[in-house]
This record gives C-alpha cells, structure tokens and sequence, in this order.
C-alpha cells in the first residue's frame, strides 16, 4: 500500500472500509455521530488497524519490524510535509493536523506495535498497563479531540478516555485468549496465572479448567473498573458525541456480558454480541443522536 499517490477522498473512504470490515462494534457506533466527524474517527481507526495489521495478520509475509519502521518513516515525512506513500496515511494526517493530535500518543501506540514482536508475555498486570497505555489508552485520547469536550473539560476527560480504551482492550484481550495464543502471544499476567494455579498448557485446552474460569472473571472485574472509571468521561463531550460512546459503552461491554455469560468459555468459541442487541443498542442511542446533532446546527444568526 505504498506506491502510487492516492487522493484524499480515497485515503479517507480506504479508512472507513477498515474499520466497517474490522471493527464492527465500534463502525456501528460511529454511525450515530454528526456526519463531518466519522471521517476522522475512521481515519484514526484506519491508520491503528493498518499498523496492527502489519503486525498480527497471519497472511503477511516479510519482515514485520521492517514494514512498521517503513510506516513509521513515511509518516514521519507526511507529518513534515512530504508525500504520504501509504494509502491511509492522507487522511490519518489531515486529521492528526486538524485536531492537534499529539504526536506523543501516535509514538507511544507505534512503540506498543513494534513490542508485539518481540514481547510474547507480561510478568504482571502493571507490565501488562504499560503495553496497553500505547496499544489502547492513547487510542482514546487521540479520539478525544474529535469526539470534542466540553469548553474547559478537555484535561478532565482525558483519563476517562484513556480508561475506556483500556476497558475495550482488556475486554478484547478476554474475548481472543486462543486467537491471541495462536500467534504466541499470552496476554494475561503471568503473576495472575500463578495465582490461580493455571499453566499455559491450560491455554490450549478446547475448554477451559475450573482455575482458568476464576482467573477470567478476576480479569473481567478488572476490565469493569476501568469501564467504571471511563463513564464519567461520556457527559464530558459535546452532546452529539455522546451518544456514539454510550453506544461503543454498550457494545464492547455487550462482549463482556456474552463472555460471563458463557461462564468464561473463551477457548471452545468467541464472545459475540447477537446482532439483535446490537441493533437494540444502536437504536436506542439514535434518537438522542439526532436531536443533539440537530440542536447543534440550529444557530441563529444577527444580520445587521
């Protein structure tokens, strides 16, 4: 995806398709923000998907490192001025430039990309904090400016946002213990495992040992504590805003939900929200979309 120079329109529709095709939980609530935001939310969740695809893709051959530190350098060069030479990067950089987005947050999610390869375990939870603060919480601070707080809110919402995407990553993390396994990767806290006397060979069982389901529900106690923290964070947005998080809110808490409901069966099959709920959750947030959308538009205007 580096070759031929590729319009803005495109880069930005290119964006899109990745987060409808690969994020399907979070495309869903996009779609209940004002129209001119979802452009850069995607191209935000295009550019993160494009880079985790470098890295976890199980069809990708070559040298992984090489192609992230490739992404990385002409990144750099499209944030300096220079041509892009990746097809997502037009519209990550419009948006980067757009919204002030800090380039600290793209190197610290960039750094936690490139750990992926080389890094297949974390010691204990506090390790396993330091990965997610660039795998995830900095994904919801680069949103926030998009997502717009409230004047005056925007240092308070920023834990809020960095707890929510801690909250969706460790759910995630819940929900694919075997996809994660299969490319050798184990992202629960050995110290955790030890403490629940489960083994790594208990990872590769077609279902899970009694222990394994307690350290689960350990694991998912934790993931509600950081969606607890992030809630005060959603009436700190602007109105519009709102209900596209209380909808992702739902959804990526609907996947928590599946997965106790099952009593932590993750390894026999994939916590999934039935598309039923989905949609439940999604028209339930839409009616309060549109009437702050609307509310937000209506400005009059003092003609001398």
């Amino acid at each position: 995806m580096t070759n031929a120079p590729v319009s803005l329109t495109r880069s930005y529709e290119l964006c899109r398709r990745f987060n409808a095709r690969h994020g399907r939980s979070y495309y869903l609530a996009t779609m209940l923000l004002p129209a001119w935001k979802r452009p850069h939310v995607h191209a935000l969740y295009g550019f993160a998907r494009y880079a985790d695809e470098i890295v976890d893709s199980f069809t990708m051959t070559g040298d992984r490192a090489a192609a992230l530190d490739g992404l990385r350098s002409r990144l750099v060069t499209a944030l300096a001025g220079g041509p892009p030479g990746d097809a997502v990067l037009p519209a990550f950089v419009q948006t980067v430039r757009s919204f002030g987005i800090d380039h600290a947050d793209i190197e610290a999610f960039l750094r936690a990309m490139r750990a992926d390869l080389t890094v297949t375990r974390y010691a204990t939870y506090d390790d396993l904090l330091g990965y997610m603060e660039g795998s995830a919480a900095v994904i919801g601070t680069m949103m926030l400016p998009v997502l717009e707080p409230l004047p005056g809110m925007a240092d308070r919402a920023r834990e809020p946002a960095r707890q929510l995407g801690l909250a969706f990553q460790l759910t995630n993390f819940l929900r694919d213990v075997a996809e994660d396994l299969a490319r050798g990767r184990i992202y629960l806290p050995l110290a955790d495992l030890d403490r629940f006397g489960v083994d790594v060979a208990d990872l590769r069982r077609p279902t899970c040992t009694p222990a394994l389901r307690e350290l689960l529900a350990f694991e998912a106690a934790r993931a509600r504590e950081h969606y607890r923290r992030a809630l005060e964070g959603i009436d700190l947005l602007t109105p519009s805003s709102r209900p596209c998080i209380r909808a992702a809110y739902g959804l990526y808490g609907g996947i928590l939900d599946r997965i106790e409901a099952c009593e932590y069966e993750v390894l026999r099959s994939r916590a999934v929200v039935p598309r039923s709920r989905r949609l439940a959750i999604f028209t339930r947030h839409l009616l309060a979309a549109t009437a702050a959308d609307r509310a937000e538009r209506r400005v009059t205007v003092d003609v001398p």
